[in-house]
């Protein structure tokens, strides 16, 4: 039996906590139900407080502290609510408590933002790691050494497991129990809790900012220039030119600054306005490709597909009110 370390803190989502419980309990019943034993021992740890009132409406009561554990297999840490500068600061005997229980071997996983304690407790360094595509940026800025797999919905790196963001990262959650109790228990918790299985790109569900936190100025106006003009045929040395550099140091400053090359940049505002056109369901594909400043066909599909996982006719499928099939 595996003992689980489910930590309850304040800024804690609320679903990121029951769904963890409901998921787990629920494959124990399965597997008494089938005459073997319970695969989980789910605790609540907290850092001090066995009361813990979240900022939503609930309460959760703790059982142990974390000074009172003395062993667990793998510790939950749940997705969070606030700016990480202000939780992580809160939370930091958590991070140190997550850093010594890894060193002394206990497995760490974390839900959708919850990889901020992952990565601050260290864990993350050197290694794969996924979360909510909203947090994706900031952590490439904080934490650099650290290899961020944006389209992943999960990721398993030598007993360091994070996942994506929000209720996909119920996915990791469905991977531990196959991983520790086999794929009929998963497969009975798939159906029972109506969870899709083995889902792999959490591309299509991102919303493209534009990454902005940063204080270089003439990279600022070069962004605004391709939010203005990207429907247009534009190259990087006209975008240099707003930014009065020479194309290799804009190039250089310019992925320095936002992670990504002026015509990656690009091509992500425009694939983002297509998107928006997509979930309208306003116009055929032709439209909404010349809208976009494409002229081929073939390589906007392409294009569309790198950056959402999905071709523009299965983006309309699931996201348009009507979900028709595009000319």
């Amino acid at each position: 039996m595996k003992t689980v370390s489910l930590l309850i803190y304040e800024d804690a989502i609320l679903s990121s906590v029951s769904s963890v419980i409901d998921i787990l309990l629920g494959a124990n019943r399965f597997l008494v139900g089938a005459g073997k034993e319970p695969a989980f021992k789910l605790e609540l740890v907290s850092e001090k407080m066995k009361n813990i009132q979240l900022h939503s409406p609930a309460q959760f009561i703790c059982y142990k502290t974390i000074d009172e554990v003395q062993h667990t297999d793998l510790i939950l840490a749940p997705a969070f609510e606030g700016p990480p500068d202000t939780v992580l600061e809160k939370n930091k005997v958590l991070v140190n408590w997550i850093r010594n229980m890894h060193a002394g071997g206990t497995e760490v996983a974390s839900l959708c933002f919850g990889s901020y304690f992952l990565a601050e407790a260290g864990l993350l360094t050197g290694k794969s790691c996924t979360s909510h595509w909203a947090a994706l940026d900031d952590m490439r800025r904080r934490y650099p050494d650290i290899n961020i797999l944006p389209d992943k919905v999960m990721t398993d790196d030598d007993g360091v497991y994070t996942s994506g963001g929000a209720f996909i990262s119920l996915n990791l959650v469905m991977y531990l129990i196959e991983k520790f109790s086999g794929r009929d228990t998963s497969i009975w918790v798939s159906k029972m809790f109506s969870i899709d299985m083995d889902r792999f790109n959490q591309a299509h569900f991102a919303v493209f900012q534009g990454q902005r936190r940063h204080e270089d100025e003439d990279i600022l106006k070069a962004q605004a220039y391709i939010e203005q003009n990207y429907d247009q045929q534009i190259s990087v040395e006209q975008i240099a030119s707003q930014a009065n550099m020479s194309k290799r140091n804009f190039v250089r400053r310019f992925k320095l600054a936002t992670h990504n090359t002026p015509m990656e940049y690009l091509q992500r505002v425009k694939i983002e306005s297509a998107k928006k056109e997509l979930e309208k369901n306003a116009i055929n594909i032709s439209t909404l490709m010349y809208n976009a400043g494409y002229n081929d066909q073939k390589a906007f599909r392409q294009i569309f597909k790198r950056y959402t996982g999905l071709t523009p006719q299965e983006y309309r499928r699931k996201y348009s009110r009507g979900g028709v099939e595009m000319n």
